[in-house]
């Protein structure tokens, strides 16, 4: 049973907000990844099918602008306001862009899986 839902009704803000909280992007209920990155085939939910779309690197890409525009502007501030040693900075900034790029990622992915699936796209398109 496939929920039928018109293109009006695919708010691409609204289902991108959906992927965000790991929702799925149609109904909003059930959990769109099966494991850290894993799209489900279908929704528990509604049975919309969501395993097909592909997203690749565009979340990863994403991810790594939005770290390196956090972690490079306060590694540039630590180093104007305080003279750490270079062993603290070598243990401090992998660390931090490390968690950060792991609790971003799948936020992220959810959120273009949302936009993708709002758009119709399935990530295979020929231009």
């Amino acid at each position: 049973m496939t929920s039928f839902i018109s293109r009006a009704q695919r708010s691409p803000s609204t289902a991108i907000k959906r992927g965000l909280r790991g929702r799925c992007p149609c109904c909003g209920q059930a959990p769109v990844f099966a494991g850290y990155l894993k799209v489900v085939e279908r929704c528990a939910r509604c049975q919309e099918r969501l395993g097909h779309i592909r997203a690749d690197d565009f979340p990863p890409y994403l991810t790594i602008l939005l770290v390196g525009h956090i972690v490079v502007p306060l590694l540039l501030i630590t180093e104007q306001h305080y003279v750490l040693p270079l062993w603290t900075q070598m243990a401090i900034w992998p660390t931090v862009t490390l968690a950060l790029t792991l609790l971003l990622l799948r936020p992220i992915k959810g959120g273009v899986l949302g936009l993708m699936w709002a758009l119709k796209l399935r990530g295979d398109e020929r231009h």
